[in-house]
């Protein structure tokens, strides 16, 4: 045999076989990582569906804690006389438009109303006498806690059997209740309702069409979800009939006990990717599962024909090569060996001298042509990196904290109740001047004055919604004033010294806000003498997803900018106070 044939019969020995072999493994492997990826996404809905559905109704229970200091609510129902009919009357008429303001601007909200035993007050449905229902009972039993109370048929639950044949939008209901304990605080004095008045039963009302949806548009094809409580009772399904039933399914029982995460299952004879999670705020738990066949069917025969399109070419390639490399094989390997090291150890300039045209000749040229590719790929590679990291902080900068203006508005609302027109006027101004300081399209880095004129406008009216109970120093080194730092530093940090260091102090707090260069570092500490917090509060604060956005958003912002070297240290105790840290370079 020539040794081009010898060659050829070697190819078809080291190539072919190989590659057959290869192909079936690239096919099982490929088949698992589309199947591993697949299942990884239909958790990843599911998770964040709990995500959506947990922050809506945490919307609903801190609207509901609302109430518990709503002074017209308050006033209404300590002085009510329950015999008076016209009393009664006037009282609801003045209770909807209360609770209108709290629960109406929700659109999954389907009902709000407040119970007691001589009368329902907010929005009429024919539920007889509620107090006779289990979720009354529930309610009572909690004590003010929420209770999440899941879907239920109308009909049973409020024992109106004439309703059994009509139509009822609302014949499915879940919902949520609480005794509302009102309490008033009165300049400092916190003012209860009497002990003889029955507190009443805050119920608001879903319909499980909420969780339909939202699982219906998102989650794939041949897909069915169960959303269920801690006893099994079914609070949404993609079988209607199964709602407000209990699901004796056996196979359900491990996820309860897990809680969240995938499993892959054989349900009814066919393989299935099951996904779980369950709800923070109410503890139920979301199931959902989907045949196998019907997330990677249609990529089975792409990845079948694919290998053996690939397969097929390779092998064509590897004969047609072995006809040509026979006679000078050994020197433009050796050349083309010599480039490859080089290049393995970065050096992206090397170059290989092309002698012949053959088909070396074009290798050896390709691979010139391909190092000139990598080095300029890996250069831009670079500059994108940078461009990604510079948007990201971008970004981050760009995030304003929700529940920092929710809470500066509630304070004026509370200050044009309680005060006259000059404090909301001046209060107002102050409003404005944040407002207009946050809202610029340029988020670079401010001056340290900006961003104390800013703090001084957020104290001033924070002083006026807790009636002087804090007071505010600076001790700053002047040439801090000749650095730029980043936007809004300060804001989370003071606000948690007010709304959470002070919330059991009634006068005297104070900040301490100081400013100091050592090192070429610059170091910014806020601190207060309020109730302080523990090592695990401190631990939630810095490391959990749900806790303190504000503060985990400006740590980012911080070690983004300026390095990981750089960031916030929390140090407190309960009972003496909180300090905080900031440290930046001097130089950036």
């Amino acid at each position: 045999m020539t040794f081009r044939s010898r060659l050829l019969a070697s190819y078809i020995s080291m190539i072919v076989i190989p590659l057959i072999i290869l192909g079936v493994l690239f096919y099982r492997t490929s088949l698992q990582v589309v199947t591993e990826q697949a299942q990884k996404n239909v958790y990843e809905i599911v998770r964040k569906n709990n995500e959506i559905m947990d922050t809506k109704l945490q919307i609903i229970d801190q609207n509901s804690l609302s109430l518990f200091v709503d002074k017209d609510l308050f006033r209404i129902f300590n002085e009510l006389d329950p015999q008076n009919e016209a009393e009664l009357f006037e009282a609801d008429r003045q209770v909807t438009p209360v609770l209108s303001k709290y629960f109406s601007n929700n659109k999954d909200v389907y009902s709000y109303q407040l119970w007691t035993s001589y009368f329902t007050f907010g929005q009429m449905l024919p539920q007889g006498d509620p107090t006779q229902s289990d979720i009354y009972r529930k309610a009572q039993q909690a004590g003010g806690k929420m209770v999440w109370y899941p879907t239920y048929d109308f009909v049973d639950m409020f024992d109106q059997p004439y309703l059994e044949e009509g139509k009822l939008d609302f014949r499915h209901l879940y919902s949520a209740t609480r005794v509302l304990d009102f309490s008033h605080l009165n300049n400092t004095t916190l003012e209860k309702m009497d002990a003889h008045i029955e507190r009443p039963i805050l119920t608001i009302s879903f319909k499980p069409d909420t969780l339909k949806s939202l699982y219906e548009e998102s989650i794939p094809e041949g897909s069915r979800y169960l959303v269920m409580d801690a006893d099994r009772k079914v609070v949404a399904s993609s079988e209607q009939g199964r709602i407000t039933q209990i699901y004796t399914e056996k196979w359900v029982e491990q996820l309860r006990l897990e809680g969240s995460g995938t499993r892959r299952m054989t349900l009814e004879g066919e393989a299935m990717i099951v996904c779980f999670d369950r709800s923070e705020v109410t503890g139920w738990i979301s199931i959902v599962w989907t045949p196998e066949s019907a997330l990677v069917g249609g990529l089975v025969q792409v990845i079948q024909t694919s290998i053996i399109l690939l397969a097929a070419i390779m092998g064509i390639v590897a004969l047609i090569y072995a006809y040509f490399i026979a006679g000078r094989i050994t020197k433009p390997i050796k050349k083309l060996l010599g480039a490859m090291r080089s290049v393995g150890d970065g050096d992206f300039q090397k170059h290989v001298v092309v002698g012949t045209n053959d088909e070396f000749g074009i290798l050896l040229q390709r691979f010139n042509l391909m190092n000139d590719r990598i080095r300029l790929l890996v250069i831009e590679n670079y500059e994108i990196k940078l461009k990604e990291q510079e948007a990201e902080i971008l970004a981050l900068s760009m995030q304003m904290n929700p529940h920092f203006l929710y809470n500066t508005l509630n304070v004026m609302n509370w200050t044009a109740i309680e005060n006259d027109q000059k404090e909301l006027s001046k209060m107002l101004v102050s409003l404005s001047n944040m407002l207009h300081y946050t809202a610029r399209k340029e988020w670079r880095a401010v001056h340290l004055s900006e961003e104390t004129e800013w703090m001084n406008n957020y104290f001033y009216i924070m002083s006026f919604r807790f009636e002087d109970k804090f007071t505010v120093s600076y001790e700053i080194d002047p040439l801090l004033y000749e650095y730029k730092m980043p936007r809004l530093l300060f804001q989370p940090f003071v606000e948690n010294a007010i709304l959470h260091g002070f919330d059991q102090t009634e006068a005297g707090g104070l900040i301490r806000i100081r400013g100091w260069i050592d090192s070429g570092t610059r170091y910014y500490e806020i601190a207060d003498n309020g109730r302080g917090m523990s090592k695990d509060t401190i631990n939630a604060i810095l490391y959990k997803e749900s806790s303190s956005i504000g503060i985990k958003n400006t740590i980012a912002r911080i070690q983004m900018t300026y390095g990981n070297s750089y960031g916030v240290v929390i140090s407190s105790l309960p009972g003496s106070g909180t300090k905080v840290v900031i440290t930046l370079p001097l130089n950036t």
